[in-house]
């Protein structure tokens, strides 16, 4: 039951073909189970309502307290197994995170990990690292509908060096447990990184990668001038939660540790 072509503005995966739906191109999205797809691949797709046959596979989309573990820290068990294996292969990288892994493996294996639920893949049989690293980078209509924290520019804006910091960490004290949780365990690793002399990526290039993927827009529904304008915004935000000392990220996870050793 699709409704009228409707325009991209984030770009996503199509659920027949896999290719990405670039920014600006149209799409169609169906009314009842909100498949999105090119215009192209619909006669390829008999029903569009059609259930997944993968019963144990993670929702496509939702708050990220649906991947979650129930018990603390609730930091998914995907995020949990790819930095724990970027972490024992990728810390010697030059380009970590920035150098991209081959397009179609890393869509590929995106969507395996998607559909594989809690019975996660062995990592170590993707031979390029930078394969792995697309786990982290999740984004809207890739298994979570929200981003991990919304874009706290107030607290950013401030002059005050002490007093911006004490505004950002209340931002992230407030954030729902599962938000918080996997972004303080996702600063911990990329504070690793970037003492990595290795890898050649300090907390600006990092907070470039990762900007548009951890922090939301100033708008639900944002405009294409809207993502332009946020995206140095959202970098600056990130930039700015990786200067916060690692003991602050630390007591967020200093709690029952069983759920951050991989399976």
């Amino acid at each position: 039951d699709p409704v009228p072509p409707l325009q991209v503005i984030r770009p996503e995966p199509c659920h027949v073909c896999g290719s990405r739906i670039r920014f600006g191109k149209t799409a169609i999205k169906c009314c009842q189970c909100q498949l999105l797809l090119h215009s192209k691949c619909r006669e390829q797709c008999p029903s569009l309502c059609t259930p997944r046959p993968h019963h144990h596979a993670w929702p496509r989309e939702g708050v990220l307290a649906d991947f979650a573990p129930s018990t603390p820290p609730l930091v998914p068990t995907l995020v949990v197994q790819c930095v724990t294996e970027v972490e024992k292969r990728g810390l010697t990288e030059t380009g970590l995170y920035r150098v991209p892994g081959a397009e179609q493996l890393v869509r590929e294996w995106k969507r395996k990990l998607l559909r594989a639920g809690g019975a996660l893949p062995a990592l170590s049989n993707v031979t390029d690292i930078h394969v792995v690293c697309g786990g982290p980078k999740v984004r809207d209509g890739e298994g979570t509908a929200s981003p991990l924290t919304p874009l706290p520019g107030a607290a950013t804006d401030i002059p005050d060096d002490a007093a911006s910091d004490t505004a950002l960490r209340h931002v992230v004290s407030k954030l729902p447990l599962a938000n918080r949780d996997t972004l303080a365990f996702l600063m911990l690793h990329l504070l690793r990184v970037s003492h990595s002399p290795d890898c050649k990526m300090d907390v600006l290039n990092l907070s470039r990668v990762f900007g548009p993927t951890l922090v939301g827009h100033s708008s639900a529904n944002p405009t294409p001038l809207a993502i332009m304008e946020d995206t140095p915004r959202q970098c600056k935000v990130v930039a700015r939660l990786l200067s916060l000392p690692p003991s602050f990220w630390r007591g967020f996870m200093e709690t029952e540790q069983e759920n951050l050793v991989p399976m």
